[in-house]
C-alpha cells in the first residue's frame, strides 16, 4: 500500500433489466435456470482524496439510452454534482474502453485529460470497424470526440501500465476489446480494482465464464488472473455491470445514490456464483 489512499465511489445510473441470463455468458454448460433473467446495470466511478479527483468512465446520455433501449435512472454527468463536482472542473478521466456505455458524454468534459490505451484508439478507428457485429457496441460520435481530443491535446494515450494520479494506476487487460484497461486504487481496505468490462459480473470471473462480447477469448481468461493478482481479494474486484455492487457496499451518507467501494462489504451480504438466482 502506498501513502496515497483514496475513496472509491460508484454510481448506478442505469440498467438493462430484462436481459436473459444466457446473454451474459459465452457458453451454456447447463448452469442456467430456464427462462431466467440476469439484469445488467450501468456504473461510473469516482476516485478521490483531499488532493486528487479521478473519474473512471463517463456513461451515456438519454438519447443513446432510448435508441439502445436502456433505462437511465440519472444523467451520470449531472449526478457528479452530488459530490460537489462539475464536468468542466474534472481534470482527469480514465476511459476503460470505447464502448458506448463507458465512453459517452466525452464532449461534456472540455478541460479533462482523457486517458485511453493507445491500442483501444487504434482498434476503434481501424479496419475492424468494417464489421457490423464488431462496431455495434461503439458509437461514432464517441470515437470522433476521442480523435478530436488528439488535436486539442486532451487525449492522453498509454502503452501499457501507467500512473494517472499518485498511487492510482491503469493496467491493460485485453480480451473484451484489445485496449481494455482496469484501474487499481489504494484504499483503506486494500487494493481495489475497478475491472469494468474485463469482467461484467462477479459470476464471469468466478466461474471463468466470459461475457460473450469479446475480441479474443484467451487474453480475456488470462486477464482474470491478472486482475486477481492486482486486487487484495475477491471483494476488491469490482465488476463493470453487476447489480450486486450497488447492494453489497454501504451508501454514501450525503449522496445515497453513490456506494462506497473503499469500505468493506455489508455484513451478511455474500456474493456467490448464483447471485441473481439465474444460475443453478
Amino acid at each position: 500500500m502506498t501513502e496515497n489512499v483514496y475513496e472509491v465511489l460508484a454510481l448506478r445510473f442505469g440498467t438493462h433489466a430484462d436481459r436473459p441470463a444466457r446473454d451474459n455468458f459465452l457458453l451454456d454448460d447447463g448452469q442456467f435456470t430456464p427462462g431466467s433473467d440476469m439484469p445488467m446495470d450501468f456504473y461510473l466511478w469516482v476516485v478521490r482524496n483531499d488532493r486528487h479527483v479521478l473519474l473512471v468512465d463517463t456513461g451515456f446520455p438519454e438519447e443513446m439510452a432510448r435508441r439502445r433501449k436502456r433505462t437511465l435512472f440519472r444523467d451520470p454527468v449531472a449526478a457528479l454534482a452530488d459530490l460537489g463536482l462539475q464536468a468542466q472542473d474534472v481534470a482527469d478521466v480514465v476511459i476503460t474502453h470505447m464502448h458506448y456505455d463507458h465512453a459517452g458524454n466525452l464532449d461534456r468534459f472540455p478541460h479533462a485529460r482523457i486517458h485511453l490505451q493507445e491500442e483501444e484508439l487504434r482498434f476503434c478507428t481501424g479496419p475492424a470497424m468494417r464489421h457490423h457485429v464488431v462496431r455495434r457496441p461503439f458509437e461514432p460520435v464517441n470515437v470522433q470526440t476521442a480523435v478530436q481530443g488528439l488535436f486539442e491535446d486532451q487525449l492522453v494515450l498509454h502503452r501499457g501500465q501507467a500512473e494517472i494520479v499518485p498511487g492510482v494506476t491503469v493496467h491493460p487487460v485485453p480480451g473484451h476489446t484489445p485496449g481494455t484497461q482496469v484501474v487499481r486504487v489504494p484504499t483503506a481496505r486494500g487494493w481495489v480494482v475497478l475491472a469494468s468490462d474485463a469482467t461484467h459480473l462477479w459470476a464471469n470471473i468466478r466461474l471463468r465464464s466470459p461475457f460473450p462480447i469479446l475480441d479474443h477469448l484467451t487474453p480475456m481468461l488470462e486477464g482474470y488472473e491478472r486482475i486477481e493478482a492486482l486486487a487484495d481479494g475477491d471483494d476488491h474486484i469490482i465488476p463493470g455491470h453487476d447489480p450486486q455492487v450497488a447492494r453489497r457496499f454501504p451508501r454514501l451518507a450525503e449522496a445515497p445514490d453513490w456506494v462506497c467501494l473503499h469500505e468493506p462489504v455489508l455484513d451478511g451480504i455474500a456474493v456467490t456464483a448464483a447471485e441473481s438466482g439465474a444460475l443453478r
